[in-house]
């Protein structure tokens, strides 16, 4: 998408620039408008998902995953960030703390199932946060049984760079992947009820771990075709960062928990992915070009929750929509400060500088970011990384909205799409609704219904909120970022600290987009 800009072109592809042909994949006729979703651009493969679901918050996802650990019947593949074998997966069951935490229930599996094997693959300087941590229930299991537990360091990536997927599979038949780390401080309800008393780090002995704060994070779960296509990136990641080729489980069965239920069945399901240039491996930033072609496909509203809002091309993309009299209202939900002195100081005065950028192109007062806040009106810490886009487009996945996630880090994002004039568009078109305007009520206090009649009655979502925001209890709280001094705006500006690692493809992008978006003054969602 480099080079010289035309004023008149064929059609192309987003993110090679070659024409597009009338049928090509991915690409609907103009009657249909361009799919955002198209293999090999901004995403990297398509596949059928025989039910999916999202879980919000991580309470019902760990007692979900305890209990498809123990029911697991060949492998147990681990790929993430952080982890912990100390935290407790499911504190609201009853069961003994001791064997409700991670290393024993790894440990109960594998002693009464001798077929299984389990695998943990983690980011190398996550490690390093976890020495002295409490590693005893992983290092005694794995002496014990050392051919089917395998705890493995992941140092394939480059300098500066982190593995960042978080993803979980189990038989090659059923997966989780989305933002939410097997770690400490995770563990919420939607409540996000001030001092729950289960909100509780970690301690090694019979210390009691402090209690923290809340915690809003997301992430999925399914079967069928897409969850093995995720098995398999997952196997690539383990051969990457420990030289083992792990072959696909060939009998994988039908193995979706019964108690939960799913958001949509026979759906289809796109993976779309960063991976750095390193070790000979070329640069996939699929991720990216799905962020611009979103922003720049959007006709009503572009709705995002991120841990981060640093990255200054997604800024300057969002900035040239807000300036369009007709374009999108833009949410943010941000938490209020970066976890860690070192992270708000690259990506706080980052997210001050882009901040600057958009609200200078917003004449139509259609942006706003917000953080959310407990019914004591305590700051609730955003994990979460969700996009979506009008009543079209559902992402969740692992990457924020920064550069290190679009070039830098090792990322896997989901989509599911609504593309017009497909069987069950309409259908698939109120859950994506349903599930953006669910999000919004747990954040706002209020219920679902409540979202959708605020956007109906207002024709905006940022006027719904504003309409729905209260001064006390539960809410969302306009972000002001804080006055940047000298050197802190020579950090944001030099971004050394979160370095872009990408082509810009944004002009290329919005041109393909632009011509086949609807008129804005349709019925909102």
């Amino acid at each position: 998408m480099d080079g010289a800009e035309t004023t008149s072109e064929p059609d192309t592809d987003p993110g090679t620039g070659s024409p597009a042909p009338a049928h090509a994949p991915g690409v609907g006729g103009p009657e249909q408008g361009a799919p955002l979703l198209i293999p090999g651009e901004t995403c990297w493969r398509i596949e059928r998902a025989t039910r999916f679901a999202i879980f919000v918050d991580a309470a019902g996802y760990f007692a979900t995953l305890k209990r498809a650990v123990m029911q697991a019947q060949r492998r147990v593949l681990f790929i993430g960030w952080d982890f912990d074998p100390r935290i407790r997966l499911d504190p609201l069951d009853g069961s003994r703390p001791k064997d409700d935490r991670l290393g024993a229930v790894l440990e109960q599996a594998v002693e009464q199932n001798p077929q299984l094997e389990i695998g943990v693959l983690q980011w190398d300087l996550g490690m390093l946060r976890a020495l002295g941590r409490g590693l005893e229930p992983i290092v005694l299991l794995d002496r014990r049984t050392p051919d089917r537990l395998t705890l493995a360091i992941d140092t394939h990536h480059p300098v500066g760079g982190a593995h960042h997927q978080k993803i979980v599979v189990i038989d090659d038949c059923l997966t989780f992947a989305g933002g939410i780390d097997v770690t400490a401080d995770r563990w919420d309800t939607s409540e996000h009820a001030d001092g729950n008393p289960h909100r509780r780090r970690p301690a090694t002995g019979r210390a009691r771990g402090r209690l923290t704060g809340p915690w809003h994070d997301a992430t999925s779960i399914m079967s069928g075709p897409a969850a093995r296509a995720v098995a398999e990136l997952a196997r690539e990641r383990w051969e990457s960062g420990t030289g083992e080729r792990l072959e696909p489980v060939l009998d994988a069965r039908e193995c979706w928990p019964e108690d939960v239920e799913p958001l949509l069945t026979d759906v289809d399901v796109a993976i779309s992915r960063t991976r750095p240039e390193h070790g000979g491996a070329p640069l996939v930033h699929e991720i990216e070009l799905l962020w611009l072609a979103a922003i720049a496909a959007a006709r009503r509203s572009i709705y995002v929750e991120s841990q981060y809002f640093a990255s200054r091309r997604i800024a300057e993309a969002i900035a040239e929509r807000l300036r369009e009299p007709d374009g999108p209202d833009v949410v943010v939900v941000n938490p209020w400060t970066a976890d860690g002195w070192l992270s708000e100081k690259a990506m706080g005065t980052a997210r001050a500088r882009v901040l600057e950028i958009v609200r200078a192109a917003d004449a139509h007062d259609r942006f706003r970011l917000y953080t959310p806040v407990t019914e004591q009106r305590a700051h609730i810490y955003v994990h979460a990384k969700v996009t979506v886009i009008d009543d079209r487009l559902i992402r969740i996945g692992s990457s924020n909205v920064n550069n290190r996630s679009m070039g830098l880090d090792t990322e896997c994002d989901l989509a599911i799409e609504a593309v017009e004039g497909r069987p069950g568009a309409d259908r698939l078109a109120a859950t994506i609704v349903g599930f953006r305007n669910g999000l919004l009520a747990e954040h706002l206090g209020c219920t679902p219904d409540d979202v959708a009649a605020a956007i109906a009655d207002t024709g905006s979502l940022v006027q719904a909120i504003e309409r729905l925001r209260r001064p006390t209890g539960r809410s969302l709280v306009p972000f002001e970022p804080p006055e940047l001094g000298p050197g802190e705006r020579v950090l944001a500006e030099s971004e050394v600290m979160d370095p872009e690692k990408t082509p810009n493809r944004w002009r290329r992008v919005e041109r393909f987009f632009a011509r086949r978006r609807r008129p804005r003054n349709r019925v909102r969602t």
